[in-house]
C-alpha cells in the first residue's frame, strides 16, 4: 500500500463527505478508494470512518489521523515545491475559490488578471454563485461571505464592512415622492430582494439612534439575483437597498437617487473562510492576502 496515495484519498474523502465525489476528483473508481480506505484502516488498526446510508462521519482516532494528514500532506508538497521548478520561490498548485456572484462579477474579477500575473504557477478554479455550499463537500480552499458567518466549523478572516444604502430612479421618485423619514416609507413600494437559500426576503434595515431599526416594505416583484435587483429599480419599479459598489455607477450618472442618507443601511461583514489547516497551504496564503487588498482598496467595502 502506497501510504502517500492512502492519506491523499483519505482527505480527498473527508473533504468530499463522499467517496463517490472524491472518486470522480481523483479519477478512481469507487471500490478501489473503498478498498484502499479499508486497507489503511487495517494498517492502522483503527476505524477512520463511520458510515451510514445518508452520510460519512469522522471517529475520534479519524479526526485525529485527518489533521494529521493535513499537516504531512502540506509539508510533503512544500518539500516538493522547493525542488520542482526553475521558480521556486512562488506558490504552485490548484486553488478552488467560491465567490457570491455580484462580488466576485464587479469586486474581484476585475482585478484577477493581476493575481494571475503574479502567480502564475497557481491552478485557479473559481466559482460564482449565491447559494452558500459547503466547502468540504465541494472540494472548495476558500469561500468569500457576506454577512455574520454561521459555520462554527470554518475559520473566517475579516476582510472588510459592505456599505449599504437605499436608492431609487428619479421616475420613480417623480411619481411617488421622495421619502424623508422612516415612516414616510409606508407609502411607497420597494423591490423586494430574497435569500435563494432560505427563500425568505432580506430585511429593510436601518441604525437610527446607535440600534437598529427594521422596516417592513410591500412590493409588486421579488427576485434573487442582485444585478436583477437593480434592473427593477433603473424601470422605476421600487426603491431598493443596495450594496454602494454595486450602484455606485448609476449613482454617478444619475440613473439612481440616493434617499435617506442620514439614516443608512447597516454595513455587512465580509469575510474569507476557509476549513481548518487550509492557510498553511501558500497559495491559499497568497491568494487571501491579495484579495484582503483589493477590499482594502475599495472604500465602498471598508464602511
Amino acid at each position: 500500500m502506497d501510504r502517500l496515495k492512502a492519506m491523499q484519498a483519505f482527505v480527498r474523502i473527508v473533504e468530499a463527505n463522499s467517496y463517490t465525489k472524491a472518486a470522480e476528483t481523483l479519477d478512481l473508481p469507487r471500490a478501489a478508494l473503498t478498498a484502499t480506505i479499508n486497507k489503511l484502516e487495517a494498517f492502522l488498526g483503527t476505524r477512520l470512518l463511520q458510515r451510514t446510508t445518508r452520510r460519512l462521519s469522522l471517529t475520534p482516532d479519524g479526526a485525529d489521523y485527518f489533521r494529521k494528514c493535513l499537516e504531512i500532506l502540506q509539508a510533503v508538497e512544500d518539500a516538493e515545491g522547493t525542488f520542482r521548478g526553475q521558480n521556486t520561490s512562488k506558490p504552485r498548485g490548484k486553488l478552488r475559490v467560491e465567490l457570491p456572484g455580484a462580488v466576485g462579477r464587479h469586486v474581484v474579477m476585475p482585478h484577477i488578471a493581476g493575481f494571475c500575473r503574479d502567480y502564475p504557477d497557481i491552478d485557479l478554479v473559481v466559482s460564482l454563485s449565491e447559494r452558500v455550499r459547503d466547502l468540504t463537500e465541494e472540494g472548495l480552499d476558500c469561500s468569500l461571505r457576506v454577512g455574520e458567518l454561521q459555520d462554527s466549523a470554518m475559520i473566517g478572516r475579516r476582510l472588510g464592512n459592505m456599505g449599504f444604502l437605499t436608492c431609487a430612479s428619479p421616475g420613480y421618485l417623480a411619481a411617488h415622492g421622495t421619502p424623508m423619514t422612516l415612516d414616510h416609507l409606508r407609502a411607497h413600494r420597494g423591490v423586494m430582494h430574497f435569500s435563494g437559500r432560505t427563500g425568505r426576503p432580506f430585511d429593510w434595515d436601518f441604525m437610527r439612534g446607535g440600534s437598529v431599526v427594521i422596516v417592513e416594505m410591500r412590493g409588486a416583484i421579488a427576485v434573487t439575483d442582485p444585478d436583477a435587483y437593480i434592473s427593477c429599480a433603473l424601470q422605476d419599479m421600487g426603491l431598493i437597498q443596495a450594496a454602494r459598489y454595486q450602484v455606485r455607477q448609476h449613482l454617478a450618472s444619475g440613473a439612481l437617487v440616493e434617499v435617506l442618507a442620514d439614516t443608512l443601511p447597516t454595513p455587512m461583514p465580509m469575510s474569507l473562510v476557509y476549513p481548518q489547516g487550509r492557510m498553511a497551504s501558500p497559495r491559499l496564503s497568497v491568494f487571501a492576502s491579495w484579495l484582503a487588498a483589493v477590499v482594502r482598496e475599495d472604500p465602498d467595502l471598508q464602511v
